[in-house]
């Protein structure tokens, strides 16, 4: 049974604000997990590499180096990767994984960071991209339609649109539901000791008003070739 948002929120601020001698404890007790991503460690580090591809059929790739807010504001125990991936119609997506160390606080909740950079969030859908392989199946994802206005140079204002496509992995665990997460990952850390290390994978695409669609079909053209050169699927029993 899925749990409810408070009783989440409770544990998750038992977690994260509990008392000193709770957070020694767990601290000094707990695992850290494996990551659910394709990832190269730094000796030494919790921290690594992750190689999303450069080479994706249909779609040119520069890398993306890290922004200020990886840079300045996560924890330094934070892994990142971004690439801008160049349809050949010229669409622009830009692709981003974002993987804990053992600060949790390396993810943070979408419905605070979009509207925090000026963003709308018109339409949240769940969908499932078809993957295809040896095992076809289905990777469900958010798909979230957004909105911003921005003023051009000679000082008009312009609406322009974006489709933001995301989903948090960890191993053998995924879901697009920021609440759920925080629950797993609280009940592993007390049920086991292991502080499973989510990551938080996106990609992102502007838009004219109107062309969501077309611009989602090629997002989900782009996911389905990339996201198994990066994330293992699913097992098959």
């Amino acid at each position: 049974m899925k749990p409810s948002k408070p009783l989440i929120l409770v544990i998750a601020l038992v977690l994260m604000a509990g008392t000193a001698g709770a957070l020694t404890w767990l601290r000094s007790h707990q695992t850290l997990g494996k990551p659910g991503i394709q990832f190269t460690p730094i000796p030494g580090s919790v921290m690594g590499r992750i190689d999303l591809p450069e080479q994706v059929a249909g779609f040119t790739s520069t890398n993306v180096p890290e922004p200020e807010i990886v840079v300045n504001y996560l924890p330094k125990d934070t892994s990142y990767s971004g690439r801008l991936y160049t349809a050949t119609n010229g669409l622009q997506i830009n692709g981003t994984a974002i993987l804990m160390g053992a600060d949790r606080t390396s993810i943070h909740k979408p419905d605070y960071c979009l509207p925090g950079q000026g963003w709308t969030i018109n339409k949240k859908t769940a969908v499932a991209i078809p993957v295809a392989g040896p095992h076809p199946y289905s990777l469900p994802v958010a798909q979230w339609n957004i909105s911003n206005v921005y003023q051009t140079p000679d000082g008009q204002k312009q609406a322009v649109s974006g489709i933001y496509v995301f989903w948090f992995v960890a191993d053998g665990q995924q879901t697009t539901d920021n609440y759920l997460r925080m629950w797993w990952m609280a009940r592993d850390l007390i049920c086991t000791g292991v502080l499973q290390r989510w990551a938080y994978i996106s990609y992102f695409a502007l838009c004219p008003p109107g062309e969501e669609e077309a611009t989602f079909e090629q997002m989900k053209a782009l996911i389905a070739r990339s996201m198994p050169e990066f994330q293992p699927a699913p097992a098959h029993h």
